[in-house]
């Protein structure tokens, strides 16, 4: 059977890699990118790959039931995988609400037209893409699990559970074929700069204040983008359907070592005295509910799939740090809030 596979939040960060990835490997696929390109999704990303004959864009947002139907309808999905979410945890703590309709209602209208269009579901795929946010807060010992019972404690995260939740309901119920995977922090190339270490960047290049939340102890294990591409691929066509499977960096960093360590890269590539940039650093009232460190179990996906990390952080920073130094341009769009112009360009409004 010919695959036509809807991928969604394919203009966003992690999706776009995902996209690139998939169109590239699998010529004989078709890739359906679905985004309503909100700030966060940007068709810039996807420049390189536009123009492939397999490679389809539809503006459509979750929430539209009707032309989700109509996209199942018009490119024959045969499977999805789920990538559309708001992601950002300040948004969700002002306005928890767009995160419930997107992250919750969003997952199960497209669970729904996929149940109802697929019928018999023993062909099918979804796959769905959480966080490992939705498992709360590891002390200094231990990691997240598979088997972790789930301690949201942020707007964003309880949605991500509740989508996580009801993937898995349409499973037991329905026989939906499904596959979870819980990742941690993203990095790397096409991120939006409201994250840390692209606002580091940014920031550090144009002399601005370096916000770092409380003081900066704050845990998180780092995955590269690219990486995370490469795992969700290899789920996608060799993991057990029922299953969820956490992927993971292995590498876990203090956000204030992260923060002086993107400062040491950025002086030397910008040639400024050692310790210039750090003088940036600018402490700020911690976020509310925190989560104190997240690190991830990554054995399972490891030793079922043979997945690891291929870059050691270091590396992956200094990519990160030059494809943004390489793309200002695409900085400036997205800063300035003109990421939509591509897309009006392009596709005609």
């Amino acid at each position: 059977m010919k695959r036509n596979i809807l991928i969604t939040g394919g203009a966003g960060f992690i999706g776009c890699h995902v996209v690139k990835l998939f169109v590239e490997k699998y010529p004989d696929y078709n890739i359906i990118n679905l985004d309503c390109l909100t700030y966060a999704g940007n068709l810039e990303n996807l420049r390189a790959i536009e123009s492939s004959p397999n490679y389809i864009f539809e503006k459509v947002n979750l929430l539209d039931v009707s032309e989700l139907e109509a996209v199942f309808a018009k490119h024959a999905v045969t499977d999805v995988i789920h990538l559309a979410a708001e992601s950002h945890v300040d948004r969700s703590i002002t306005d928890p609400l767009a995160f419930v309709k997107t992250n919750v209602i969003g997952t199960v209208n497209l669970l729904n037209v996929a149940k109802d269009y697929w019928g018999d579901l023993e062909n099918h795929l979804f796959y769905h893409i959480s966080t490992d946010e939705v498992y709360g807060s590891l002390e200094d010992g231990g990691f997240f699990t598979e088997t972790t019972p789930y301690d949201p404690q942020s707007p964003y995260s309880a949605s991500k559970a509740s989508s996580d939740h009801f993937v898995r309901a349409y499973a037991n119920t329905y026989k939906m074929k499904t596959v979870i995977t819980n990742c941690s922090n993203n990095y790397g190339p096409n991120q939006f700069p409201e994250k840390l270490i692209p606002l580091c960047i940014h920031n550090i290049k144009n002399n601005k204040p370096l916000p770092v939340y409380g003081k900066g102890e704050n845990i998180r294990d780092w995955l590269y983008v690219v990486d995370h591409a490469r795992a969700i691929d290899l789920v996608f066509h060799e993991g057990r359907a029922g299953e969820t499977y956490n992927i993971g960096g292995f590498n876990e960093w203090k956000n204030i070592d992260i923060v002086q360590l993107l400062c040491q890269k950025m002086d030397a590539k910008l040639g400024r005295a050692s310790g210039t940039s750090e003088k940036l650093i600018t402490y700020v009232k911690d976020r509310a509910g925190h989560d104190h460190r997240y690190a991830i179990d990554a054995s399972k996906i490891q030793k079922e799939l043979g997945w690891e990390p291929s870059l050691q952080f270091e590396e992956g920073i200094e990519k990160t740090i030059d494809w943004y130094l390489e793309n200002e341009d695409w900085l400036n769009n997205v800063t300035s809030g003109n990421y939509q112009k591509y897309y009006e360009e392009h596709y005609g409004g």
